[in-house]
Protein backbone atom coordinates (compact mmCIF):
# COMPACT_ATOMS: atom_id res chain seq x y z
CA UNK A 1 0.00 0.00 0.00
CA UNK A 2 2.94 2.46 0.55
CA UNK A 3 4.36 2.14 -3.00
CA UNK A 4 0.99 1.85 -4.34
CA UNK A 5 -0.77 5.46 -2.72
CA UNK A 6 1.90 7.08 -3.66
CA UNK A 7 5.03 6.44 -1.18
CA UNK A 8 6.64 9.72 1.33
CA UNK A 9 5.10 12.16 -0.24
CA UNK A 10 1.37 10.96 -0.17
CA UNK A 11 1.69 10.12 3.73
CA UNK A 12 2.72 13.47 4.16
CA UNK A 13 0.55 15.64 2.27
CA UNK A 14 -2.57 13.71 4.10
CA UNK A 15 -0.95 14.39 7.59
CA UNK A 16 -0.07 18.26 6.80
CA UNK A 17 -3.98 18.32 5.69
CA UNK A 18 -4.92 16.43 8.80
CA UNK A 19 -3.13 19.26 10.75
CA UNK A 20 -4.53 21.98 8.98
CA UNK A 21 -8.17 20.56 10.47
CA UNK A 22 -6.83 19.79 13.78
CA UNK A 23 -5.66 23.20 14.64
CA UNK A 24 -9.15 24.69 14.15
CA UNK A 25 -10.62 22.19 16.45
CA UNK A 26 -11.41 23.35 20.08
CA UNK A 27 -11.93 19.45 21.02
CA UNK A 28 -8.38 18.27 19.40
CA UNK A 29 -5.92 20.98 18.84
CA UNK A 30 -5.40 21.40 22.75
CA UNK A 31 -4.24 17.83 23.08
CA UNK A 32 -1.65 18.56 20.17
CA UNK A 33 2.14 20.20 21.17
CA UNK A 34 1.43 23.19 19.65
CA UNK A 35 5.17 24.38 20.21
CA UNK A 36 6.21 20.98 18.38
CA UNK A 37 3.64 20.76 15.05
CA UNK A 38 6.57 19.49 12.66
CA UNK A 39 7.27 17.09 14.90
CA UNK A 40 3.66 16.04 15.83
CA UNK A 41 4.14 15.73 11.60
CA UNK A 42 6.81 13.72 11.22
CA UNK A 43 5.40 11.16 14.11
CA UNK A 44 2.18 10.67 12.38
CA UNK A 45 3.80 10.96 9.37
CA UNK A 46 6.57 8.28 9.91
CA UNK A 47 3.64 6.20 11.62
CA UNK A 48 1.54 5.67 8.93
CA UNK A 49 4.40 5.17 6.64
CA UNK A 50 5.84 1.72 8.19
CA UNK A 51 2.35 0.76 9.41
CA UNK A 52 1.67 0.62 5.36
CA UNK A 53 4.85 -1.14 4.22
CA UNK A 54 7.28 1.98 3.91
CA UNK A 55 10.36 2.84 5.84
CA UNK A 56 10.75 2.03 9.53
CA UNK A 57 11.51 5.42 10.33
CA UNK A 58 9.37 5.62 13.42
CA UNK A 59 10.31 2.18 15.03
CA UNK A 60 14.04 3.44 14.84
CA UNK A 61 13.25 6.62 15.98
CA UNK A 62 10.77 5.96 19.02
CA UNK A 63 10.40 2.14 19.46
CA UNK A 64 6.93 -0.04 19.47
CA UNK A 65 4.44 2.25 18.05
CA UNK A 66 2.62 1.27 21.61
CA UNK A 67 -0.32 3.28 20.34
CA UNK A 68 -2.92 3.20 23.24
CA UNK A 69 -0.10 3.89 25.69
CA UNK A 70 1.00 6.24 24.32
CA UNK A 71 -2.48 8.20 24.19
CA UNK A 72 -3.03 7.03 27.48
CA UNK A 73 -2.33 10.42 28.76
CA UNK A 74 -5.27 12.42 27.09
CA UNK A 75 -8.86 12.18 27.29
CA UNK A 76 -9.65 10.37 24.27
CA UNK A 77 -13.79 10.01 24.57
CA UNK A 78 -16.13 9.66 21.54
CA UNK A 79 -16.48 13.15 21.05
CA UNK A 80 -12.61 13.58 20.46
CA UNK A 81 -12.61 10.27 18.47
CA UNK A 82 -15.10 11.41 16.20
CA UNK A 83 -13.57 15.00 15.80
CA UNK A 84 -10.09 13.18 14.76
CA UNK A 85 -11.97 11.18 12.10
CA UNK A 86 -13.50 13.40 10.86
CA UNK A 87 -10.55 15.76 10.17
CA UNK A 88 -8.80 12.25 9.35
CA UNK A 89 -11.71 11.09 6.42
CA UNK A 90 -11.46 14.95 5.02
CA UNK A 91 -7.95 15.08 4.58
CA UNK A 92 -8.09 11.28 3.43
CA UNK A 93 -10.76 12.51 0.72
CA UNK A 94 -8.59 15.18 -0.54
CA UNK A 95 -5.61 12.50 -1.89
CA UNK A 96 -6.68 10.40 -5.23
CA UNK A 97 -6.52 7.04 -4.50
CA UNK A 98 -9.06 4.27 -5.62
CA UNK A 99 -11.70 3.00 -3.75
CA UNK A 100 -10.31 0.23 -2.80
CA UNK A 101 -7.30 1.99 -1.37
CA UNK A 102 -9.73 4.35 0.20
CA UNK A 103 -11.94 1.91 1.61
CA UNK A 104 -9.07 -0.08 3.25
CA UNK A 105 -6.67 2.93 4.61
CA UNK A 106 -10.22 4.20 6.08
CA UNK A 107 -11.24 1.05 7.54
CA UNK A 108 -7.60 0.93 9.17
CA UNK A 109 -7.58 4.59 10.38
CA UNK A 110 -11.61 3.98 11.64
CA UNK A 111 -10.18 0.77 13.98
CA UNK A 112 -7.66 2.41 15.33
CA UNK A 113 -9.24 5.47 16.23
CA UNK A 114 -11.95 3.62 18.15
CA UNK A 115 -9.41 1.31 20.07
CA UNK A 116 -7.84 4.58 21.79
CA UNK A 117 -10.74 6.14 23.03
CA UNK A 118 -9.81 5.69 26.99
CA UNK A 119 -13.09 7.52 28.81
CA UNK A 120 -16.49 8.39 28.42
CA UNK A 121 -16.06 11.25 30.13
CA UNK A 122 -17.24 14.66 28.66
Amino acid sequence: MFHAIGGSETFDLLVRRFYERVQTDPVLWPMYPQHDLEGAIHRLSSFLQQYWGGPTTYSQERGHPRLRARHAAFKVNPEARDHWLGHMRDALDTLDLSPLQHATFWGYLDRAAHSLVNTFAE
